[in-house]
């Protein structure tokens, strides 16, 4: 029997691991809340505040499959110290950007970084321990990272209101520091040189692919759809991606083996996590906007207000688990999404005046128990569709799949709020009586959606007839966001009935080897 208690070795290792990739699942969650905040500070429109998000996503979302081929052939700790060293330094210049295309800039290189320090943090963990203590080790590091990732919205919301902004991505110093104090002097070496040529083509066209049609679909309604800046680079990085498709079937080590996709569980299981991955990356990043410029949260109440759905999907998701094993995976991922559904949908209908409890709180515990039944089962279906060998590739693809899946979301959606916010915006300043004067005023600024602002000298009572326009307005954008991400989690649960296997065939195959 494997020793249940870790040696002081495989503490430390487990240590460094969990500290480096909190610092990058923070990040990733904490940022939302900041956004509202610095795009007022910068007067930045709402596509500046898009690129903050899908600039980080974007090479994560590329490269994190080559960060773990980087890992196992130059040696984990060496990856995962560069992968530390290098979001350390882009976050402190993230924290002294001064302005948007800066900070940009640096959360492009946070990305980057992100990318090697991830994989290279779980591949340290499946070194440095045994097989049986393998699973309880990846087991502590997936429940105290998840517990950091559900942290960061309302330690953002803290820090934004408390400090500032700058805040949010200077925390990430002392923690960096920790963690290569550790990895330098605790954690050994370890490699895994055999695994083949790196896939630097497919790296490099799924970046340029990924990339070119996330800024045709950011910058198109400002530059008009006409424009071959906008519809240009789309078509570009749609041939990018064409292209990746081609490469990876040819390539001798591909990064995404397509052949995996034959198996139509795993295929249903992943086009399930793009739907359903889509519209949860879409609902969270427009919801501290419409919380804080909307419904006048302040920042901390933005980010605590997500709080309830986090320990939903915390307590419920090992039950869920366990009920899965008993029943197969197609029911729950069947009903987990429809259930997640209706909290977008609650999202959409209930009432934006009356408190937390009356308005948010309902529909984000009814998407909090959707994920709950959804996550577990839906995990192990994607590794139980593969052989053994391919358990980690198949994990790594899963996790790219839900990060192209935001990546795209944020964009798309972007178009989908712009326009209906233009819609709702005319005829509520025409109800208002809004001078043709302020209204020549106002047009620079709708780029900023919810943090449009009233010319200054205007009378006091058409200056507050503006602010609810564009308060109304932002919430009507959100709730077209919110219905819009129904019909995604409806599709993802049309993936689970028709593509997932039933219980006799589950059990009957289980887990490959």
């Amino acid at each position: 029997m494997a020793n249940p208690r870790f040696s002081a070795a495989g503490r430390w290792v487990l240590a460094a691991s969990i500290l480096g990739s909190s610092m990058a699942f923070i990040d990733g969650s904490v940022v939302s809340v900041a956004l509202p905040v610095l795009q007022e500070e910068f007067g930045a429109p709402a596509s500046s505040a898009q690129w903050i998000v899908e600039a980080y996503q974007l090479f994560v979302a590329s490269l994190v499959l080559v960060g773990g081929s980087l890992a196992d052939r130059y040696g984990r700790k060496k990856i995962f110290v560069i992968g530390t060293s290098a979001f350390a330094g882009a976050s402190l210049a993230c924290g002294l950007a001064p302005n948007t295309l800066a900070l940009i800039a640096a959360r492009s290189v946070q990305g980057i970084a992100a990318a090697l320090l991830i994989p290279s943090s779980l591949a340290l963990l499946g070194a440095a321990f045994t097989p049986g203590q393998r699973g309880r080790a990846v087991g502590t590091w997936a429940a105290l990272t998840g517990i950091a990732a559900a942290i960061g919205p309302a330690l953002g919301g803290w820090l934004v209101q408390a400090v500032s902004w700058r805040a949010v991505f200077l925390v990430n110093l002392p923690i960096a520091a920790a963690v290569l104090a550790i990895a330098l002097r605790k954690v050994p070496e370890s490699r895994s040189p055999s695994g083949g040529p790196l896939d630097l083509a497919g790296a490099a066209l799924a970046t340029f692919g990924f990339g070119a049609i996330v800024y045709g679909l950011i910058e198109a309604p400002a530059l008009g759809w006409a424009n071959p800046l906008a519809w240009g680079t789309i078509a570009a990085g749609l041939a990018s991606v064409a292209a990746l498709t081609l490469v990876e079937l040819r390539v001798g080590h591909p990064m995404v083996p397509l052949g995996l996709f034959r198996n139509r569980t795993f295929a249903a299981a992943n086009l399930l996590t793009f739907f359903l991955y889509a519209a949860l990356a879409a609902i969270f990043f427009f919801i501290p906007f419409v919380l804080i410029q909307a419904r006048r949260y302040t920042p901390a109440q933005a980010g605590a207000a997500i709080l309830p759905l986090v320990f939903i999907v915390a307590a419920l998701s090992r039950p869920a688990g366990a009920v899965a094993d008993r029943v197969g995976p197609r029911l729950p991922l069947t009903v987990g999404p429809l259930v997640a559904g209706a909290g977008f949908l609650l999202l959409g209908l209930l009432p934006a005046s009356g408190s937390y409890v009356a308005t948010m709180l309902p529909a984000l515990s009814v998407l909090g128990l959707g994920m709950a039944i959804t996550v577990a089962p839906l995990t192990a279906t994607v590794l139980n569709g593969v052989p053994g060998k391919d358990q980690g590739t198949a994990s790594g693809i899963s996790n790219a799949v839900a990060r192209v899946a935001g990546l795209l979301a944020i964009a798309i959606f972007g178009i989908l709020a712009v326009s209906s916010f233009e819609r709702t915006l005319d005829p509520l300043l025409d109800a208002a009586r809004i001078s043709h004067d302020t209204r020549a005023q106002l047009a620079p600024e709708r780029a900023k959606l919810g943090a449009m602002k009233p010319p200054e000298g205007l009378p006091p009572a058409e200056a507050n007839a503006v602010r609810t326009a564009v308060r109304k307005s932002l919430d009507g954008a959100f709730r077209v966001v919110s219905l819009g991400c129904a019909v995604l989690a409806l599709l993802s649960a049309a993936c689970a009935a028709i593509g997932v296997a039933g219980p006799a065939r589950s059990r009957r195959r289980g887990p490959a080897s």
